[in-house]
């Protein structure tokens, strides 16, 4: 009984925790780990419905696989999509709404419509034995996605069924965790409005160059969170903030004339100074912070451009016009080192190498290994050395990224 009344608070609680979350991504991560606690699941994925009408995995976790890395380190996991059809246990629970409970995927009754590839077990070296697999439906029974949970673990870690207990807790927290995703999905939806904007301004500001950016920038500041000991708790609700104010960092182009914007050659001097006032511009969107995340938005779309050495722009402002102040040889006096806000020293790495990276009306791809050699190259002088070394920390996951958001002539 106490058990039971302990898992009711658990769950009560991690409904408000959800609540918080923003970030549509950081919250399906966040749903994945916190059902696995419920119902006590070595391990587990997470599908959304697309719009190809299948199922794509969208996160991966597997506390056995996660004990093989060095500290910090996660788990990289394989992108693909299935089908919404009877064939595999997940599309049948999508298909049909219900939950599907296999004991054991290696010994399904051959009546069952669906069957388990075993291919994956023998691809990740990981045995599956047990499932449960529970659709993420909305209250007007939309089919947001699936979650599926691996492997019961007992007290003493053994391997085993998922209970009716477990169902009934995995079914309430399924029902709860998809009205938030449907919250959080529509803020993302919103936010991927307001970068079509800018899309429609400038063809660089695409869905998938936003979404990347801010990937590769959340998973650098999460090391770098690392590094420096800072608390979870602290780091999961900064993260919150800064995935959605990362994808705001050239928001204010939406204020640069076409001319300029879509000019497919280089820019005159002075274009070029009209241009770097979109990190004004776009700063001045949240000039009245109601919230962290006005505040990290702020920051990243008025930092972005400055550089480690003091080079970059729009650099230190005048108190009372707003404006950037220029030495006695109309230089910039731009910002430096730490000067910069950290937000701004990490969106920088990301948004250079994926534009190195994509292709542009002047310019091609550059390879990967090109791209990375610059990235290197200025360390130090254009970039943040501790970021920079972070960021090849992390280069798996920045791969990672670029998968799970591509877009045509990207390197």
């Amino acid at each position: 009984m106490t058990s039971d009344i302990t898992n009711l608070e658990s769950l009560f609680r991690l409904d408000f925790e959800m609540n918080q979350i923003q970030d549509f991504d950081l919250l399906l991560e966040r749903i994945l780990r916190e059902a696995r606690k419920v119902v006590h699941a070595d391990a587990g994925s997470i599908y959304v419905k697309v719009d190809d009408g299948r199922l794509a995995i969208k996160y991966a976790q597997n506390d056995t696989q996660q004990k093989k890395l060095p500290p910090g380190q996660k788990l990289i996991y394989s992108i693909f999509s299935i089908p919404i059809n009877e064939k595999s246990m997940s599309g049948y629970c999508a298909l049909t709404g219900k939950m599907v409970n296999v004991p054991d995927v290696y010994h399904i009754p051959r009546n069952a419509p669906y069957s388990y590839n075993a291919s994956y077990d023998m691809i990740s070296g990981y045995k599956t034995t047990s499932t449960l697999t529970v659709p993420l439906k909305t209250t007007e029974d939309k089919l947001l996605g699936v979650i599926q949970m691996i492997n019961a673990t007992d007290e003493a870690g053994n391997w085993g069924p998922f209970s009716p207990k477990d169902e009934f807790l995995i079914n309430h927290f399924a029902t709860n965790a998809a009205i938030v995703l449907q919250r959080a999905y529509m803020n993302r939806v919103m936010i991927l409005r307001m970068i079509k904007l800018s899309e429609l301004r400038d063809p660089k500001e695409t869905g998938p160059h936003v979404n990347r950016v801010a990937g590769y920038a959340v998973e650098m500041y999460d090391r770098w969170a690392y590094h420096h000991k800072i608390a979870d708790q602290e780091r999961e609700k900064f993260k919150d903030a800064f995935k959605i104010g990362a994808m705001f960092h050239d928001v204010g182009k939406v204020a640069i004339s076409d001319l300029i914007l879509k000019k497919p050659a280089r820019f005159t001097p002075e274009e070029y100074d009209i241009m770097q006032r979109h990190t004004l511009y776009g700063a001045d969107l949240f000039g009245d912070p109601q919230s962290a995340l006005d505040i990290i938005a702020r920051d990243v779309a008025l930092n972005h451009h400055e550089n480690w050495d003091g080079t970059g722009y729009p650099g230190l402002l005048d108190p009372v016009s707003k404006e950037p102040i220029k030495d006695y040889q109309g230089k910039l006096l731009g910002k430096k080192g730490e000067e910069i806000p950290l937000t701004g020293r990490i969106v920088a790495i990301a948004d250079v190498f994926d534009a190195l990276c994509s292709k542009r009306v002047y310019k091609d791809p550059w390879s990967k290994d090109a791209a990375l050699t610059e990235i290197r190259h200025l360390a130090g002088t254009k970039f943040d050395p501790e970021l920079v070394e972070i960021f090849f920390e992390i280069l798996p996951h920045i791969e990672h990224i670029q998968e799970l958001y591509p877009e045509s002539g990207i390197c």
